[in-house]
Formats: C-alpha cells, sequence, structure tokens
C-alpha cells in the first residue's frame, strides 16, 4: 500500500512522552496490532514539522489552492 492509496483499516495514536524523555507514537490497529513508534526530541519535532507541511499541501489540493492564514 502507499502513500496516495486509500485503506478501509481502522487505527487509533496516541502521542505522548515516555519515562525515559522520549516521545512515543503509540498505534493501536484492527486485528490486535499495537505498534509503539519513540524518537527523540529532536525527532519529533521533525516528524511534526513533516505533519504540517503535508497538512498545508493537503489542504492547497483541497482548497483549490487558496494558502491559509497561519495562526
Amino acid at each position: 500500500m502507499g502513500i496516495d492509496k486509500q485503506s478501509d483499516i481502522a487505527a487509533n495514536i496516541q502521542i505522548g512522552p515516555t519515562e525515559i524523555g522520549m516521545v512515543r507514537i503509540y498505534i493501536e490497529a484492527d486485528g490486535g496490532i499495537e505498534l509503539p513508534l519513540d524518537f527523540d526530541p529532536d525527532e519529533a519535532e521533525e516528524i511534526a514539522e513533516e505533519l504540517r507541511a503535508a497538512a498545508e499541501a493537503a489542504r492547497l489540493m483541497s482548497d483549490g489552492g487558496k494558502p491559509r492564514k497561519k495562526r
């Protein structure tokens, strides 16, 4: 499955700090799949920047190219 393919798989996501100073993205999907992903804070910030950039690109695609005002 590629990044641009739709899926019927449902999943829950939780994000938070661990007790050893990492940032955990925890994904729980149908079928008993549990996927804990730990990142150091710098990596987590890079992921956050990539998420923001992807959200803006998706917004531009769905809004016909109108950029959104920054908060």
